[in-house]
């Protein structure tokens, strides 16, 4: 006799408590081995795959795509063991859940495994049709609401629905958020359409959640705690453009531009380890941390991301580029894994790819800083007296005044642009 097996929403690590299913990788009716990826879901942070701790038959799936979930909340259900007449199948669904027979091993981190699904199809007619059933006839519940999800809970109590008054259309008649969403639409006489000047009025309206969620949540929580100053300066950057081209002409891995920016950063921050801190306001105390975690800000399609170059003040240019070449991969690909993205002490942000010169931008907390980099393009510039054409770029920094005050800012900043323009300075600090 088969054990129906019930696997949640296990607990993704870095303080997140839900993510939104993006992809389903399995089937009801299909057989899954495991630690095999079942499903895609995306969090505040990253695009995860979910392996699934059991191997057998999914008899059950909860929540459609683009449905959030809880950590906790019921994923799939599993028949584990010998399922191979379909009456089996629907007495171990009616079993309800055992216990768990294996640990999790893991979330996400390996994706070169593609999902395998084989369909059992008389699985899928005997488990489908109890399902079926509940939906269409389970009558309202005296007792407890069948309810888990504290996301259904809330929609319902925001909008003045009586769970009790509901049916779900879940198994064993679980109210879905879908059937809260029901109940908000009731039936009403067609009515006139409105005239497209209005309906143009009240504008496209987009979900705050997810990454762009978290990213408005830390930006604000930045501007709310952090008192900001900006300083920047313009600087001759032709002897760091040629250093490069003459470091790229010989055979050996390519440096990128922003590699070299970062070198100079990670030496800047051993010469002003104040702007390599964080404040503690519990303890009302300035942090000053020992290792330069490098975060760059990655334009992607799913929205501006972070990753974190750990360590970087021991790696060499040629490690940095590998490095953020990798992880812009990943961030473009929507695999940076959560730990890929927290962590940083320092930002470099890079918006000379945007065209652009200058900005003020807001510091990533709980950082104390970030150096921003417009363009490098060719402009006028006095050089040894006289007026000559120059690759200049503007180079600002963002600093948080409670860790330093501006001296010590101006000299972070001074140092930045030295080395800029003249790369021998960064030689002669090694």
């Amino acid at each position: 006799m088969p054990q129906v097996l019930e696997f949640k929403l296990p607990d993704l690590g870095e303080g997140l408590t839900e993510a939104e299913i993006v992809r389903w990788l399995v089937a009801v009716g299909d057989v899954v081995e495991i630690d095999q990826p079942v499903v895609e879901v995306e969090t505040a942070k990253a695009m995860v795959e979910v392996p699934c701790p059991y191997g057998g038959v999914v008899t059950a799936r909860f929540g459609e795509e683009g449905t959030e979930l809880p950590v906790g909340a019921p994923l799939i259900t599993v028949a584990v063991g010998s399922v191979t007449e379909p009456a089996q199948a629907a007495e171990a669904e009616a079993e309800g859940s055992g216990n768990v027979p294996r640990p999790l091993i893991g979330y996400g981190t390996d994706h070169s495994r593609p999902a395998r699904r084989r369909r059992v199809r008389p699985v899928t007619a005997a488990v489908s049709a109890p399902v079926v059933a509940v939906a269409a006839a389970a009558p309202a519940p005296a007792g407890p609401v069948p309810v888990i999800s504290p996301l259904v809970r809330k929609l319902a109590r925001d909008n003045g629905i009586d769970l009790r008054a509901l049916r779900g259309s879940g198994p064993e008649g679980l109210i879905l958020r879908a059937d809260v969403e029901a109940a908000l639409r009731p039936a009403a006489p067609a009515a006139a359409p409105a005239p497209v000047a209005a309906a143009a009025a009240q504008g496209e309206r987009i979900p705050l959640k997810g990454l762009r969620g978290a990213v408005a949540e830390k930006l604000s929580r930045s501007r709310r705690e952090i008192p900001e100053a900006t300083c920047w300066v313009d600087a001759d950057a032709t002897e760091l453009m040629a250093a490069r081209a003459a470091m790229n002409a010989v055979d050996g891995p390519k440096i990128s531009v922003l590699a070299l920016l970062a070198r100079i950063c990670t030496a800047a921050l051993d010469r002003y380890p104040e702007l390599n801190s964080t404040v503690d306001l519990a303890a009302n105390e300035i942090v000053r941390l020992p290792a330069v975690h490098l975060g760059f800000a990655a334009q992607t399609e799913r929205g501006l991301m972070v990753p974190v170059v750990r360590d970087a003040q021991t790696r060499s240019p040629e490690s940095l580029s590998a490095e953020f070449a990798r992880l812009t991969e990943l961030a473009r690909a929507g695999k940076l894994a959560p730990a890929d993205l927290t962590g940083g002490t320092f930002t470099l942000n890079n918006y000379g790819v945007f065209g652009v010169d200058g900005s003020t931008p807001i510091i990533n907390h709980p950082e104390a800083a970030m150096l921003g980099v417009g363009r490098i393009i060719p402009k006028p510039w006095v050089y040894r007296g006289e007026l000559a054409v120059r690759q200049v770029v503007q180079l600002s920094l963002t600093f948080d005044h409670r860790v330093c005050d501006g001296g010590a800012a101006g000299g972070f900043l001074r140092y930045v642009a030295d080395c800029v323009e003249n790369p021998a300075v960064l030689l002669r600090g090694l």
